[in-house]
């Protein structure tokens, strides 16, 4: 039984369009319903209580746009907003995370020292840490708050001097040294790999989300039988809560040139 309705993708601004470019590439007929609220970025600088809002009110629009799934591709809501998003949407909706197929991943691999850079609040939520440790309790886990990450990315200047210097503050720390893995625990990060693994000398093992969470995408939309048929052309649709020049610059480095974003602001 084949199923057409789109997969919905959001997340704090426009850095989760790696995840909607993953899932054109490894689902490539399937439609996607992204919404990046850029209007509110970055929600690590926010509480749990706001962040659980607008968690709702993005979900609520994906189901009112007939989404058959939910991806969230923000760390910092699903460290705070997971188990909301799930009870909203019921179980007819699969949600997939960006945090626990990390984990499963992790945990059952040889090794010992896991540092995570993300935002704040997924730091403070301990949400990386209490998942990993909960499928192996040996390997020690080192959370790092990177809260400068995001601007720098979303004002495009990621791969530029100003990004080699404050990810030079960040991972010079002392808290840091001996991992022999690293978690980019917040979306926008990707953006930066190449630069953190040159930063790190091409020692440290990258965990890089995108695959890891299209992969468990497909096999949840496998399970509940509602992958799209092949027969069918997909519909891309990308709305922003606010558009400027800087987030359709960046979204085009994220997705790609085609991609044409709409402003579309929610209850906030």
């Amino acid at each position: 039984m084949n199923d057409n309705r789109p997969i919905g993708v959001f997340d704090s601004g426009v850095g989760g369009l790696m995840f909607a470019k993953e899932i054109k590439r490894l689902l490539p007929n399937e439609s996607l319903v992204y919404f990046g609220d850029t209007i509110n970025l970055p929600y690590g600088e926010k509480s749990k209580e706001q962040i659980t809002r607008f968690s709702l009110n993005i979900t609520r629009f994906l189901r009112e746009n007939n989404c058959k799934a939910i991806v969230i591709a923000c760390n910092s809501a699903t460290a705070n907003s997971l188990k909301e998003i799930k009870d909203f949407v019921g179980k007819d909706i699969p949600v997939i995370d960006v945090i626990s197929p990390i984990a499963e991943k992790v945990s059952f691999e040889l090794r010992e020292q896991i540092g995570v850079i993300a935002t704040k609040t997924t730091v403070k939520s301990g949400a990386y840490k209490k998942s990993i440790r909960k499928r192996n309790k040996h390997i020690n886990i080192i959370e790092v708050a990177t809260p400068l990450l995001v601007p720098v990315i979303e004002e495009g200047f990621a791969n530029s001097s100003i990004s080699k210097a404050v990810l030079e503050t960040y991972l010079l720390n002392k808290k840091l040294e001996g991992i022999d893995t690293i978690i980019l625990g917040c979306t926008h990060y990707t953006f930066l790999e190449k630069e953190i693994n040159q930063l790190l000398g091409g020692k440290v093992d990258i965990v890089n989300s995108p695959l890891i969470v299209v992969n468990q995408v497909i096999y949840q939309l496998t399970k509940a039988n509602i992958l799209a048929s092949k027969e069918v052309d997909p519909i891309y649709n990308f709305y922003v809560s606010k558009i400027t020049d800087n987030n359709t610059k960046v979204a085009k480095k994220f997705f790609g040139k085609e991609i044409e974003l709409i402003e579309q602001q929610i209850e906030n």
